[in-house]
């Protein structure tokens, strides 16, 4: 017994002493941070790609909801979020799935979805960390920017044939609509109409405003009463009473403008009695279109407006033109609407003519009333008009084989915004098309 104890004795003292076994601990306490490291980066990765997913389902459900948030209650808009993300978020072993989301019209529309999820590590378990908490968000923005549209529609006599301007009625009334569904909120989205023939009408209420030139109006409209005084026939003449007026108004002066490049008739400068040719004159011009309509949204008058357009008269292109300018930024009978900081806001022009430039106040030479609109050098109403960042649709309803306007072509603000019809009914589809793009603008982004 006393040689075993002995034996035992030296044994423990003999592996007390050894040093060699210590490499393999040392080596095994060194390589947990190594594992540790490689495990982390697995589950990292993992929740990684739960991120991603995340992202992928919180962009759809707030696209979702951008159709439904103006209408839904906090609580409902809270439930339908919950249910689209469930729907389209449900990766396996994550729990806490949760999302929350707020919706403001201030500024334009937006929705703000905020998603929450814990994913289960697997490696970092050991060393006490049993989860990963993701989070992500996302922001649906629609209505930001405002639309100001000027309907710029001939009424010339031509418009009578081939169904022109049944289609024209039919399609801008629809038109109408598109834009109308386009505005989640009064003042979304503004139109002016104007109908043009020769002349434009603005409205015969206004035969008392400061803004008219009767010059030439007085001198042909006389009430004359002849007398013969037994030799020679004489006549006593007075004006007639401005009442009596129309309401239509030709081109301004051509007389260029000081200290400009443009004539008045080729500007939305605003008309001042201390400059006669700024003023608009008036006409009592047997054709007269039906009085335009300045930037509103009243849907129903502007659609009663459209069903009571008449085709009579000669094409004036450039004086629907410049009045489709003026009714997107005011002066005269017309008020543009105010704008805001909050918001950004497109101005178009879609000018809509079935022919030829015919007759202007000056000139029945299609050229020389062309060159008003868009001179070969570049200058013109059209030019000015894209200068002050205002876009312009041309569209060509050409039913009777005329060549193409190249005044038209040239005028849009790009070839992808002039149209070439070769039949009415082809009218509804352009305008549609113009609609889409323009409501477009609107969508969620």
């Amino acid at each position: 017994m006393p040689s075993l104890v002995s034996k035992l004795r030296s044994a423990l003292r003999a592996f007390s002493a050894a040093r060699s076994g210590n490499v393999a601990i040392t080596f095994a306490f060194a390589t947990l941070p190594v594992i540790g490291m490689v495990g982390a980066s697995v589950d990292y990765s993992r929740a990684n790609s739960v991120k991603a997913a995340m992202q992928t389902a919180l962009d759809s459900t707030a696209l979702m909801l951008s159709k439904e948030a103006a209408t839904d209650t906090t609580d409902q808009l809270q439930s339908s979020a919950t249910k689209y993300f469930k729907a389209l978020f449900a990766p396996p072993g994550v729990s806490n799935i949760a999302v929350s989301v707020s919706y403001t019209n201030t500024g334009g529309s937006a929705v703000v979805l905020n998603g929450h999820a814990d994913v289960p590590t697997t490696f970092m378990n050991v060393f006490g960390f049993q989860k990963i908490t993701v989070t992500n968000a996302s922001t649906s923005k629609w209505g930001s920017v405002r639309l100001r549209v000027a309907l710029v529609l001939d009424n010339t006599g031509s418009m009578a044939d081939s169904g022109k301007m049944t289609a024209l009625k039919s399609a801008t009334k629809s038109l109408l609509a598109q834009l109308q569904s386009a505005a989640s909120s009064p003042g979304d989205v503004y139109v002016s109409i104007i109908p043009f023939s020769k002349d434009v009408n603005v409205g015969s209420g206004y035969y008392d405003q400061t803004w008219i030139d009767w010059t030439s109006w007085n001198a042909a409209n006389q009430n004359c009463t002849w007398n013969w005084n037994g030799s020679n026939w004489t006549s006593t003449c007075t004006t007639k009473s401005h009442t009596v007026w129309n309401g239509c108004v030709t081109d301004r002066s051509k007389n260029l403008v000081p200290s400009t490049t443009y004539g008045y008739d080729q500007s939305a400068e605003n008309p001042d009695p201390a400059k006669p040719d700024s003023l608009f004159p008036a006409e009592q011009y047997s054709s007269c279109p039906v009085a335009m309509m300045g930037l509103n949204y009243d849907w129903t008058t502007m659609n009663n407006l459209v069903d009571s357009m008449t085709p009579n008269g000669n094409t004036n292109q450039p004086i629907g033109l410049v009045w489709g300018w003026q009714s997107l930024v005011g002066g005269g009978p017309l008020t543009a609407p105010l704008t805001s900081a909050d918001y950004t806001y497109q101005k178009i022009i879609i000018l809509l003519s079935d022919g030829l430039n015919t007759q202007d106040r000056w000139y029945s030479s299609q050229t020389l009333i062309d060159n008003r609109m868009l001179a070969s050098d570049g200058t013109g109403t059209c030019a000015n008009i894209k200068a002050a960042g205002i876009t312009i649709y041309t569209i060509q309803v050409n039913t009777a084989g005329d060549p193409t306007s190249t005044l038209l072509q040239n005028c849009a603000s790009d070839t992808s915004k002039f149209w070439m019809l070769t039949s009415s009914g082809q009218i509804a589809t352009t305008f549609q098309q113009i609609g889409t793009n323009l409501t477009q603008l609107r969508v969620a982004q």
